[in-house]
C-alpha cells in the first residue's frame, strides 16, 4: 500500500474518532463511528492474505451490526422522548439497547467472540490500533449514556473479566492472548465507569501504555506463538529481559504500573459498598495473571537449542525504531510511585 494512502487512512481514522468524541448529537456520533470503521478496513486487509481479508470481513459485519443497533437505539430515544442529544438518552429501552450496541463494538463479554478471531488474522501493528485507538469512541459514548445505577454495566464488566481470564488459559497464540487481555481490562473499566469516569479514563490510559509496549515488543521479536518466545533472547536480550516485567505489569502485580489501576478500582468498588464484587474482580485477575505468567516463563525461563544461526541475530545491527518501545515499556513499568499524585488529581 502506498505511503500516501496509509497517511490518508490514518487521518480518516483520527477524524472519525474526533468527530465522535466532540459530538453531542447521535447522528453525528454515529457518522464518526462509521468513518472510523471504513478507515481501518483497508489497513486490516492491506496484506491481501486470506486470514487478513477474513478478519476485515468479520470486523466489518460486527461493527455494522453494532452501528445499526446504535442508530436504532437513537431513533427509539427520539421517538419516545423527542431528544437527539446523547446526554438526553433517558428512556430505559433506548439506553439499554445503546449500551448493548456499544458493548458489541467494544468486544465486551458475552459479545466478545469476534475480537480474538479478528485480532488473530491481523499483523501486530494493526492489532495495536484495534486494541487501543478503536476503543476510544465507543467508550466515550458509553460514559455519556451510563445511568447512575446500572446493573447491566456491572454484569458486563464482571462477565468480561471472568470469561476473558478463563478463555485465555489454554491459548497458545500471542495475539489471541492479547485479545483476551483487552477484554479483561475493558471489563475492569466498565465496572467502575458509572462510579468514577475519571478513574475509568486513568485505567484506559494505563492499559494503552502497557498494550503499546506489549505489541511493540512482540512485533520487534516477530513472536506470534508461545513457543516462538523461547528464541527472543537470541534476537534481543534486553527485550527478553524487560518483556516478562511488562507482562507482569499487565497482570497487575506490584510494584509495576499495572497495579495502580486495579488497586484504585478495587478501592472505589469497596467505597461503593460492593465488597463482594471487588473480591470477585480481584479473583478474576488471578486467571489473567496465569497466562501472563505462561508468556513470562516462555520468554525468561526457556532456552532454544544452541546453534550458530539462532545465536547470531543479537550481534547484527537492528534497523527498527526502538525509542517508542523503550518509552512505552518504561511507562508500563515505572509509574506506580506517581499513584499519590494521581489520586490527588482524581479527588479534585
Amino acid at each position: 500500500m502506498a505511503p500516501a494512502l496509509i497517511i490518508l487512512l490514518l487521518f480518516a481514522l483520527g477524524l472519525g474518532t474526533t468527530v465522535t468524541l466532540s459530538s453531542s448529537h447521535w447522528l453525528v456520533a454515529w457518522m464518526g463511528l462509521e468513518i472510523n470503521t471504513l478507515a481501518i478496513l483497508p489497513l486490516m486487509a492491506r496484506r491481501h492474505h486470506p486470514r487478513a481479508v477474513e478478519a476485515a470481513t468479520k470486523y466489518f459485519l460486527i461493527q455494522v451490526t453494532g452501528a445499526a443497533l446504535l442508530l436504532f437505539a437513537a431513533c427509539s430515544n427520539a421517538w419516545f422522548t423527542g431528544e437527539w442529544e446523547i446526554k438526553q438518552t433517558g428512556h430505559p429501552y433506548a439506553t439499554t439497547m445503546a449500551m448493548m450496541a456499544l458493548a458489541l463494538k467494544l468486544g465486551l463479554a458475552p459479545m466478545h467472540g469476534w475480537l480474538p478471531e479478528v485480532l488473530q488474522g491481523l499483523d501486530l501493528s494493526i492489532g495495536l490500533l484495534l486494541s487501543t485507538w478503536q476503543k476510544l469512541a465507543p467508550l466515550a459514548l458509553l460514559m455519556q449514556i451510563t445511568p447512575p445505577d446500572s446493573k447491566l454495566l456491572i454484569v458486563l464488566g464482571i462477565t468480561s473479566t471472568l470469561l476473558a481470564g478463563w478463555a485465555g488459559l489454554n491459548q497458545t497464540q500471542v495475539r489471541k492472548i492479547l485479545a483476551y487481555s483487552s477484554i479483561a481490562h475493558l471489563g475492569w473499566m466498565v465496572l467502575v465507569i458509572q462510579f468514577s469516569p475519571t478513574l475509568a479514563l486513568l485505567a484506559l490510559l494505563i492499559y494503552t501504555l502497557m498494550t503499546c509496549s506489549a505489541f511493540l515488543i512482540f512485533n520487534m521479536s516477530k513472536s506470534t506463538t508461545i513457543n516462538a518466545l523461547g528464541i527472543s533472547w537470541t534476537k534481543s536480550p534486553a527485550i527478553a529481559a524487560l518483556a516478562p516485567l511488562m507482562l507482569l505489569s499487565l497482570g497487575g502485580l506490584p510494584p509495576l504500573t499495572g497495579f495502580m489501576s486495579k488497586w484504585l478500582i478495587l478501592q472505589e468498588l469497596t467505597k461503593q459498598g460492593l465488597t463482594s464484587l471487588a473480591t470477585l474482580a480481584a479473583l478474576s485477575a488471578l486467571l489473567s495473571l496465569f497466562f501472563y505468567l505462561r508468556l513470562s516463563y516462555a520468554m525468561a525461563l526457556t532456552m532454544s537449542p544452541n546453534n550458530i544461526s539462532g545465536a547470531s541475530p543479537w550481534r547484527l545491527t537492528s534497523s527498527k525504531h526502538t525509542l517508542p518501545t523503550a518509552t512505552f515499556t518504561a511507562a508500563a513499568l515505572l509509574l506506580l510511585p506517581l499513584t499519590p499524585a494521581i489520586t490527588a488529581l482524581l479527588a479534585q
